[in-house]
């Protein structure tokens, strides 16, 4: 796997082709909370604004953890996890939010 993080407007362009990076927060948040509750590793942690280096505010990760997070997801064996349905991450996000 690679050990690499991504920036908003690097995910943003490989998602939608063009610079959306503002309009992440609420799709990252649902899957921080999915993997929350389903007791995965922050794959969240590994997605960072350019300047800071750091998930955003709005991104359920606890900074004083942040290196162990994304170390956590680079060793996760993320092949094995079925990818969750919209419905799956609506409620985790319902849940949470």
């Amino acid at each position: 796997m690679s050990r690499q993080t991504l920036t908003y407007k690097g995910l943003s362009r490989l998602m939608y082709q063009k610079d959306a990076a503002g309009v992440l927060d609420k799709i990252l948040g649902h899957v921080a909370f999915f993997c929350k509750d389903h007791r995965l590793p922050a794959l969240t942690s590994i997605v960072v604004g350019k300047g800071r280096g750091t998930p955003g505010a709005d991104i359920p990760v606890n900074p004083n953890i942040m290196d162990r997070a994304r170390e956590q997801v680079y060793a996760y064996d993320w092949y094995n996890v079925v990818p969750p349905a919209p419905a799956e991450l609506a409620a985790s996000f319902a849940k949470n939010a």
